[in-house]
């Protein structure tokens, strides 16, 4: 469903592979691993977001006068909300009880990743205001000639988030807990920069790890084996089962990702006696390590932290990265050096009534977000300066 003007036209793809790598990552650049065609073809290809699973792909692409593409964007028509965790499961309650049909709605988004970064990607030698406002206007014309109930950008930068919010989109406040590199020279550089009581119950946690018996490694490029990615799988769906009952991820998926970016993942594995008993997937990114999935089982106290965020840190002192990203939700980061940072996602809502309802909505929690990190900011676990 193309839409066009100022000579650049937007149409819609449903496979990441239907357009060249070189195109697609042109637009996307390498900052980030997870707008990488490489990455987006690892989830499609190995049936983890297909519209069997929810997530079909509808990938937005802008072409110039001269057929040239200019600009992308992962785009899925979305028959639930799962996987996204930017949560409007009451949104979609609340419309369907007033008589409304939520879903189908177009998420514009990195699947199972709530990682930020740019949303609409554009060639950085083009006009890239006038490609993302080509994307956005594409992006609302499509949703209303669908006749689906709203679009969704989760995850977008603040920039993209003030460009939607000046097209009348909706925008959405939360916030994650990122551990920025002051320059540290080591992790124990780190710990002295904390106060006595958060660096004694760190330094009390990676010695209880210790004395587990707990073999804790970090794994990447040309460390990785099939061997590392079936146990990871099974420590995986071994958590997913436990805590959410269906893991989104496919055996498939995590192969091909250590097939085709191995450069691009440190995988930390744990063993006691022989037996893998842990293990966390961390992307690298140009200056940051994200760190994504976590699987375990047996109980192993602290490994958690020790695999999920120590083990991150130190890796980032070690690459010279600018910051660790932890994911979503965990008040138990901001204790272990990870402070509390704004997230935004922007939301377009077909009908009108309902656009004021979630309006409204959304200002009292933006207040409440803005009052919570304000309280968070007394707990930071670092000395207060002199």
């Amino acid at each position: 469903m193309p839409d066009s003007g100022d000579a650049l036209t937007v149409r819609l793809v449903e496979a990441i592979g239907e357009i060249e790598a070189a195109d697609w990552d042109a637009c996307a650049g390498t900052a980030s691993p997870f707008t990488s065609h490489a990455f987006l073809a690892a989830l499609e290809t190995s049936r983890s977001a297909t519209a069997e699973t929810g997530w079909a792909p509808h990938h937005l692409v802008a072409e110039d006068a001269g057929g040239r593409i200019v600009g992308v964007a992962p785009l899925y028509l979305k028959s639930h909300s799962y996987g996204e965790y930017v949560f409007d499961h009451g949104w979609a309650d609340a419309y369907q009880r007033a008589g409304g049909r939520y879903y189908p709605k177009f998420q514009c988004a990195v699947p199972f990743t709530p990682v930020p970064g740019a949303r609409l990607l554009a060639r950085p030698d083009g006009d890239g205001a006038a490609v993302r406002g080509a994307l956005i206007e594409a992006l609302r014309t499509i949703t209303e000639r669908a006749g689906l109930s709203s679009a969704h950008v989760t995850f977008c930068t603040q920039e993209e988030a003030q460009a939607f919010e000046g097209a009348g989109w909706l925008i959405r406040r939360g916030f994650q807990y990122h551990w920025r590199n002051e320059g540290y020279a080591s992790f124990d550089d780190f710990l002295a920069r904390l106060n006595h009581s958060k660096r004694k119950t760190i330094k009390r946690e990676r010695r209880e790890v210790q004395a587990q018996g707990l073999d804790v490694v970090m794994l990447t490029a040309g460390d990785l084996q099939p061997a590392h990615w079936d146990a990871f799988f099974e420590l995986y769906i071994a958590t997913s089962d436990r805590k959410w009952g269906s893991p989104y991820l496919t055996r498939d998926f995590f192969h091909r990702l250590g097939a085709v970016m191995p450069e691009k993942v440190a995988l930390v594995l744990a063993r006691h006696e022989g037996r893998y008993v842990g293990g966390a997937l961390n992307l690298i990114g140009e200056d940051a390590l994200y760190g994504r999935n976590w699987g375990g089982r047996g109980d192993y106290p602290f490994l958690h932290f020790e695999a999920c965020y120590y083990q991150a840190i130190d890796f980032a002192i070690q690459r010279g990265l600018a910051r660790v990203e932890a994911g979503a939700q965990g008040d138990h980061k901001l204790p272990r050096g990870y402070l509390p940072v704004q997230t935004y996602s922007a939301h377009w809502i077909r009908d009108r009534g309902f656009r004021k309802a979630v309006a409204d909505f959304l200002a009292r929690e933006s207040d409440a977000i803005e009052r919570e990190m304000t309280a968070l900011g007394d707990y930071s676990p670092f000395k207060k300066p002199n």
